[in-house]
């Protein structure tokens, strides 16, 4: 089994990465605005390196990073994918052409999909559920309730779905449905915390500036996980093939996005540990996160990383973080033919 390897998120702007020996060296502007060493790690400590915003790294360091297989990823400010540089591309090379194939086979295709949104919705419902049990005194329970007997129908159909697009439609149903009631979970700062509808490019309130951020160290960490185990994280099987879109990503986080995630969003809000002050409204309509508030959401996601959880297919607790990694494996074994269907993750 893989160890939780640490990643490290810079999100103080006009900060600074170089190489000093085996360690990576963050510098950043004091009150004078000059540069001064805040910390120092050592490489083999790091799986990998997110910079958010205006933060530079030496050519000496991306050199380094990349010879001891530690990704670096360039994000915006408020969470949006740039660029990233890599090592050598590692894996199985035949494990990536079998991945090709079954990409271009529709019931291949399809078969994965519909294990991936059942997986999602399955714990889309978990969410809604568990908001019923623990506040039920302050949310409309009818509302959520009924959702989630139309996720738990959308599931049943999605397991009779024909075609790939037909499980696409019933995801976009789904969501739609989620969605339509999550206004509901947010139990606390409901004044100062509205959630109409999902948007993004750019977010245009507090909750979705929070959810896409999520969304996108989320993605960050399936995309890492995919390469690890030799997958093409670009070739996907519930979304299609674009340029410069992590399709296999987007598929497989499927399934975390509502569980951890959102749950992680509610609970920023929730306990109190976000407020509307630690927003702004960029000229465009953007809402963007302050310092402080990137650099609390970036703690608290770290934080879950750590908890632990029972995975039911390998029937082993393990932490959050290394459940990526568990997936992205079975993910693999299914495709070089180990096991005869992918098994998605179910939270409980």
């Amino acid at each position: 089994m893989r160890h939780l390897l640490n990643t490290l998120y810079v999100s103080t702007q006009k900060s600074y990465l170089s190489k000093e020996g085996d360690t990576v060296v963050i510098e950043a502007p004091d009150e004078n605005g000059e540069r001064k060493k805040i910390k120092q790690i050592p490489i083999h400590l790091l799986d990998s390196v997110v910079c958010l915003g205006n933060v530079l790294c030496s050519p000496f360091l991306l050199g380094f990073c990349a010879e001891r297989d530690v990704s670096v990823s360039f994000l915006s400010e408020y969470g949006r994918f740039l660029a990233s540089v890599r090592g050598p591309v590692s894996g199985n090379v035949l494990l990536r052409r079998q991945q090709f194939r079954m990409a271009d086979d529709e019931n291949a295709t399809r078969s994965i999909a519909i294990n991936e949104i059942r997986g999602k919705l399955a714990n889309c419902r978990v969410v809604l559920n568990r908001t019923i049990r623990d506040n039920g005194d302050k949310v409309d329970i009818a509302s959520i309730k009924n959702v989630s007997d139309i996720l738990s129908r959308i599931i049943d159909n999605v397991s009779r779905c024909k075609t790939t697009d037909e499980v696409r439609g019933l995801e976009g149903q789904g969501a739609a449905s989620y969605f339509s009631v999550f206004n509901h979970l947010i139990t606390n700062q409901k004044d100062d915390f509205i959630f109409n509808e999902r948007n993004r490019r750019p977010p245009l309130d507090e909750v979705n500036a929070l959810l896409s951020f999520t969304y996108t160290l989320l993605t960050h960490d399936v995309r890492s996980a995919l390469e690890t185990v030799g997958l093409d994280p670009q070739v996907g099987f519930l979304h299609r093939d674009r340029s410069g879109r992590p399709s296999l990503a987007l598929d497989l986080m499927e399934e975390f996005r509502p569980v951890l995630a959102d749950r992680l969003v509610l609970s920023l809000i929730n306990r109190k540990q976000v407020s509307k002050k630690d927003f702004t409204k960029s000229a465009s309509g953007a809402v963007l996160m302050n310092d402080d508030t990137r650099k609390t959401l970036i703690q608290e996601y770290q934080n879950r990383k750590q908890e632990e959880i029972y995975h039911s297919f390998i029937k082993e607790k393990v932490k959050i973080g290394l459940l990526f990694f568990i997936q992205a494996n079975l993910l693999a074994r299914h495709i070089r033919g180990d096991i005869d269907g992918y098994p998605p993750f179910f939270w409980r």
